[in-house]
């Protein structure tokens, strides 16, 4: 009975989303325009180099932010900190309170309609993109790196999600929280992988920020399929990043229980 209801708030949250399937194509193709200044970027590094850096040569290092576009695409929440942020200042989550329906379920079935709309919207202009660059793609040689990617990016994409409903959660607190989310995607962008590989830090930093959800986010899968990540290394990145999708998890749920008590004090 539950599933069926979390199964139509799927549903429904795809007939909404598919509404703005021009708009996710039009930011995804402008979304493209960075990689060429990274391409850019990279060439000029490794021609004044001469020569790799960490492992990485030119092509991988392609091949590193052309995965970084695909993961993202498919892990990384779009506008869901705002819906949820709106709904708790403008008293919506009021129907949640009194219906058999849980607002984090509810809010994680739309977040995962959304997903799959923007990848099938955009998968063209990303697939075009893997084309053009085919000779820089290579593919694990280990056949376990592949069920190990694909869990660590089932992972990252429930991470992503719930510290972006962590953070909205906020909204039962203060008026504004694009403060909070600017400062969290700053870390995410930085510390996640997107600016750069989180492998050619030194050795010292990349300990830390191992232990850091962020890692886990976006660059985790990314290095199990490129098996900059295998073996031991590999198995201790899984249990990390299972550690701390318990912990966003709980931090979720927490946050929803203090703030709903919040907003029935004012409220009531």
């Amino acid at each position: 009975m539950q599933t069926a209801k979390y199964t139509a708030v799927f549903k429904l949250g795809l007939q909404n989303t598919f509404v703005y399937r021009w708009n996710y194509l039009l930011r995804a193709v402008f979304g493209l325009i960075p990689l060429a200044g990274t391409i850019f970027l990279w060439r000029a590094v490794f021609n004044e180099k001469g020569g790799g850096m960490q492992g990485y040569d030119y092509g991988s290092m392609i091949y590193y932010y052309l995965l970084t576009i695909l993961v993202s695409n498919l892990v990384t929440p779009t506008e869901d900190e705002w819906q949820i942020a709106s709904d708790i200042r403008e008293g919506q989550i009021n129907s949640f309170l009194t219906k058999p329906l849980n607002y984090l379920g509810y809010r994680f079935s739309i977040f995962l309609s959304g997903r799959l709309v923007y990848t099938v919207v955009t998968i063209l202009p990303i697939a075009l993109i893997f084309i053009y660059f085919r000779s820089y793609l290579t593919f694990p040689a280990d056949p376990l790196a592949y069920p190990c990617a694909f869990l660590s990016l089932l992972m990252a994409a429930m991470i992503q999600f719930f510290i972006t409903y962590s953070i909205a959660m906020m909204a039962f607190w203060i008026l504004e929280i694009s403060t909070i989310v600017f400062i969290v995607y700053s870390f995410e962008y930085f510390l996640g992988g997107q600016m750069f590989p989180v492998d050619i830090m030194p050795a010292g930093v990349q300990a830390v920020m191992k232990w850091l959800p962020f890692y886990y986010e976006l660059f985790c899968p990314i290095a199990i399929f490129l098996e900059r990540l295998k073996g031991v290394a590999m198995l201790q990145a899984l249990l990390i990043q299972s550690g701390w999708l318990l912990a966003t998890w709980a931090t979720a749920h927490f946050m929803w229980r203090r703030g709903l008590r919040h907003y029935q004090a004012v409220g009531g």
